[in-house]
């Protein structure tokens, strides 16, 4: 989008309100998966499938030429909807249902001081030097707020964060360069198609309990004595948590440089950790605590390290190829 019709203002809103959402959702995912109603599995299928249905029905309406897309492009919806969403989605789910929302994300959020590092090393993009402060900053908080030195964190909810962390780089590098020949509802309704046909055939989906549905289930933590049928909650993570908060963030990064959209997303590790704290009970010590905002700031660092440059991946792999070819 040309810098003549950006609105940062707007950007920095919508960028605020889709890490609300991301962050709060993680604290609805925990208390679904509390209830065994779901597998992560299975919950990740419904949330890219509703996903799915609702942006192509604004596209039959508003864009239809958006279900036509290139070969390359099929070839990184692909890439982007299993490693990227698919992924990120059903280890985040499994992180947060052995360990706490917020240490969860703080521990995908490793993928942010990740991007500048593989853009600098593989892409040969300019990456300013604060990036192996933050690095160093990102790693020793980390080691702090998991309390390496008594291992009270689950080691396997740590492996699957890890792993989530993983994806998210797949998710932001191919998201970033997607969105510059795609819309974002065009490529949120691919990704998520390619997804949901990926966990439609391993999440096991027709061994759903419609019927458990509908029962009622508690909210828990402090909202135990709130009763409500367990698609309440479902729906939330559907729709808001799902849907509403992937189209919000790439609507802020089409308003926002990418460096000013990544520093917004990052504070839904904050949102997590307050709503998971008010809900949950989840609670960190002063020490973690000290090692969560240590690990905010090496966040902030790494985004502030990469130019606003996005280096696309065509001219990176042809013009060593036409370099050779001349030779």
């Amino acid at each position: 989008m040309p810098n003549s019709l950006r609105r940062p203002a707007f950007g920095y809103t919508i960028g605020f309100l889709s890490a609300a959402s991301f962050g709060a959702n993680g604290s609805v995912i925990s208390v679904l998966l509390m209830h065994e109603t779901l597998t992560p599995a299975q919950l990740t299928v419904l949330r890219t499938l509703i996903t799915v249905i609702i942006t192509g029905t604004i596209l039959l309406i508003t864009d239809r030429s958006a279900f036509r897309i290139t070969r390359r492009q099929f070839g990184l919806m692909v890439v982007l909807g299993i490693a990227g969403v698919a992924m990120l989605q059903q280890f985040y789910a499994l992180a947060v249902s052995r360990i706490d929302v917020g240490i969860a994300l703080l521990f995908e959020y490793l993928a942010v001081p990740a991007v500048a590092l593989i853009a600098l090393i593989f892409f040969k993009e300019r990456v300013r030097m604060r990036i192996w402060v933050s690095i160093a900053l990102v790693i020793c908080g980390l080691a702090v707020v998991a309390q390496v030195w008594n291992s009270t964190l689950d080691p396997l909810g740590v492996i699957y964060a890890s792993i989530a962390a993983v994806s998210y780089v797949v998710y932001f590098m191919l998201g970033e360069r997607a969105l510059g020949s795609m819309s974002v509802m065009g490529m949120v309704f691919w990704a998520m198609l390619v997804s949901t046909v990926f966990w439609g055939i391993f999440s096991e989906w027709w061994t759903i309990d419609l019927v458990k549905l509908v029962e009622p289930i508690s909210l828990e933590g402090n909202l135990s004595n709130v009763i409500v049928p367990f698609w309440l909650p479902l729906a939330w993570a559907l729709v808001v948590g799902s849907f509403v908060s992937f189209i919000l963030s790439f609507v802020a990064i089409k308003h926002l440089k990418s460096t000013s959209a990544g520093i917004v997303a990052s504070s839904e590790v904050l949102f997590a950790f307050v709503v998971a704290w008010l809900w949950l009970n989840e609670t960190l010590t002063a020490v973690q605590l000290g090692g969560a905002v240590v690990v905010a700031v090496g966040i902030v660092l790494a985004q502030t390290a990469r130019p606003g440059k996005v280096v696309d991946l065509d001219l990176a792999v042809s013009e060593p190829l036409r370099d050779a070819e001349s030779r």
